[in-house]
């Protein structure tokens, strides 16, 4: 008798529906299989690599299900990236002008002409469109094909782009005269890892004196990434967020409140929705600003099915494209803001007051299963409701009994699809109203991302909670961040504590000084260091890592004294015991910046730690629970 085997999982998401051959020509094991958490070998003299396996990215959906259909024969290895190639084909025709309507997912200008360029259709599928009556403006609601390979596969298409495009693209929206008689209100959205913002001190050059600001709204977005470290510490990073605004010149009038949200997970959007609401009558036009990847185009999409829009605005407006890829938004991207009436205000209220007293338990099990979605997405979570809403419209079933009567001899007569209309605003719903617009991101210079394939940044950039993995060194030892980044503890008297917050994706690799370099020369682009990836001709173009000497003193055993910002990449937070004197050096690659952060966003990310790993400079990890806003409590006896 054969002896059992563990039965896989019921089939699900697609990529549990490849099969084990077509997962091993991927370089996938099975997600069932059991899979080592690390590689440790004993710690005098020896190399420990940590990472988190489980975290390890699916394939693309879209990817997967077409490889998962084609018949085993055709199941060759690299298949999938021909599908997603053969997606990108499409031939351009420099004799058809531009179309003057801009592409729903990036605001680019639809066209044909050029295929390197923003907003390209293939031809054949612009003619298609186009060529009706209507004209150039049937394409209205279409993506370009960069847009849709982002959406459907997951891939970038590079686009020839001048640096300054983007901010040439925001300062001409800033400067256009004001609307209603009133300024508009810019709400600066900065991602609270990359803190302190390199952009943020650039807003005032890009707005001039010239322009008239109802006000200035900064929020800091991805809190749903950090765990809490210590009763309170969200009122501590909006200390942090505002002190940034402050270093940044940005204080006074102009600066109107600051905010703590998760535009993905959807926490601290009521608080915000409510207090835009409280700015309509004092400001016009509202515009989304920030740096590249903080989460304008998340935001722009969750705000558009919120109560900060018009009710029929989420049937007529297209969601802004988004992905890990900086620069995805190229132009300007707008919905209606709704006029909060008293009658309004009031009816939004008693929505909320009644939502707040609900418990997950009543919650049905679609709600319940959205909410445990996000519970694994971020360690703060929240609700966006809708109290305006358009009365959806019962569809009209079309019965032609003719068509479903045929002779022996014919075959089934199918009824033509019939052109649906796309669905507009009124002249009276929008003539005099004020719009929220997206904008480009601006692009930060001197960082890690701008050297990064499509394939690394998604490696780099979290999507997830962010698990802290916490190693006690001594004087002589190294910890590696990929290949990305490096600290050495040069000189003390006693071990300290290095605290990691970066993706889960990205490996942690302890070492030796005497054994460092050789480590990095062996295993940059390979698999121990993961990221680059690509191997020696990878390499041969990737910038040196270049070191900067850092001098810290313990403020004690529990409270990290500095983090070490290794660019985008992440940051090493260290903590020392009191009065000790550290000699570090950190390494970054040349042209990206590295910073010391004091004091340290989160001061007591050391102490989100489990037991020691015998034998090792690691500590177990420990993930804190999710934080839900808008439900109730239940207690627990």
């Amino acid at each position: 008798a054969r002896p059992l085997s563990p039965r896989p999982p019921p089939a699900g998401p697609a990529m549990y529906r490849l099969a084990p051959a077509l997962l091993a020509r991927l370089g996938r094991r099975r997600p069932w299989a059991p899979v080592p958490r690390r590689e440790v070998v004993a710690a005098s003299g020896e190399e420990e690599l940590f990472v988190f396996p489980e975290y390890e990215p699916e394939p693309s959906g879209a990817v997967a299900a077409t490889a998962a259909a084609l018949p085993r024969r055709e199941r060759a290895p690299g298949r999938e990236r021909l599908l997603v190639a053969a997606a990108a084909t499409g031939r351009p025709d420099p004799s058809v002008p531009p179309s003057g309507v801009s592409c729903s997912g990036c605001g680019a200008e639809l066209q044909c002409r050029d295929g390197a360029a923003p907003g390209f259709v293939p031809a054949e599928k612009y003619r298609s469109l186009s060529g009706g009556p209507a004209g150039a403006a049937a394409l209205r609601g279409a993506v370009c094909q960069r847009c849709w390979l982002l959406a459907h596969h997951g891939r970038v298409l590079r686009l020839q782009l001048p640096p300054e495009q983007h901010r040439r693209v925001v300062s001409a929206a800033l400067r256009r005269p004001p609307r209603h008689g009133r300024g508009p209100l810019l709400l600066y959205l900065l991602d609270v890892l990359e803190l302190p913002d390199p952009v943020l001190p650039q807003l005032p050059g890009l707005l001039g004196p010239d322009v008239p600001v109802a006000g200035l709204l900064v929020v800091g977005n991805k809190v749903d990434l950090l765990p809490a470290d210590s009763p309170g510490h969200l009122g501590r990073l909006r200390q942090r967020v505002a002190a940034a605004c402050a270093g940044a010149g940005l204080r006074g009038a102009p600066l109107v409140d600051v905010r703590l949200v998760s535009a993905k997970t959807g926490f601290g959007l009521e608080g915000l929705v409510s207090r835009l609401q409280r700015s309509w009558r004092c400001a016009g036009d509202v515009y989304l600003l920030g740096a590249t990847n903080s989460g304008k185009s998340t935001l722009f999409n969750a705000l558009l099915r919120s109560d900060y829009c018009k009710s029929r605005a989420p049937n007529i407006v297209d969601r802004a494209t988004i992905s890990h890829w900086p620069g995805t938004t190229l132009n300007l991207l707008k919905f209606p803001i709704i006029n909060p009436t008293c009658d309004r205000i009031f009816r939004r209220q008693e929505r909320l007051r009644e939502e707040a007293t609900k418990t997950e338990d009543q919650l049905s099990s679609e709600e319940k299963k959205y909410l445990n979605h996000l519970k694994k997405q971020g360690y703060f979570v929240g609700e966006v409701g809708r109290t305006f809403q358009q009365p959806k419209s019962s569809p009209v079933v079309d019965f032609d009994p003719d068509m479903l009567s045929y002779s022996i001899g014919e075959d089934p007569r199918h009824s033509p699809k019939k052109h649906e209309e796309r669905e507009e605003f009124t002249y009276n719903e929008v003539k005099d109203a004020r719009w929220c617009f997206d904008t480009p991101g601006i692009v930060k210079e001197n960082c890690v991302l701008n050297l990064l394939t499509e394939k690394e940044v998604k490696l780099v950039l979290p999507t997830q909670a962010i698990v802290p993995r916490t190693f006690i060194l001594k004087p002589g030892m190294v910890l590696f961040l990929a290949a990305l980044g490096r600290v050495d503890y040069l000189e003390g008297e006693k071990p300290a504590w290095f605290s990691v917050v970066a993706s889960n994706l990205l490996p942690v690799h302890i070492s030796i000084l005497s054994k460092a370099d050789a480590i990095y020369e062996k295993h940059a682009g390979q698999e121990l260091l993961k990221v680059p990836m690509g191997g020696e001709e990878r390499m041969k173009e990737f910038p040196p890592l270049v070191p900067q000497h850092i001098t810290l003193k313990g403020i004690g055993t529990t409270e990290a004294v500095a983090d070490i910002k290794l660019s985008s990449a992440g940051w090493v937070a260290v903590t020392a015991h009191t009065e000790e004197k550290l000699l570090l050096r950190a390494y970054t690659p040349k042209g990206t910046t590295l910073v010391v952060r004091e004091p340290p966003l989160l001061p007591y990310i050391s102490t989100i730690r489990g037991a020691r790993i015998a034998g090792t400079a690691a500590y177990r990890t420990k993930k804190p629970p999710s934080l839900v806003e808008n439900l109730k409590t239940t207690e627990r006896r």
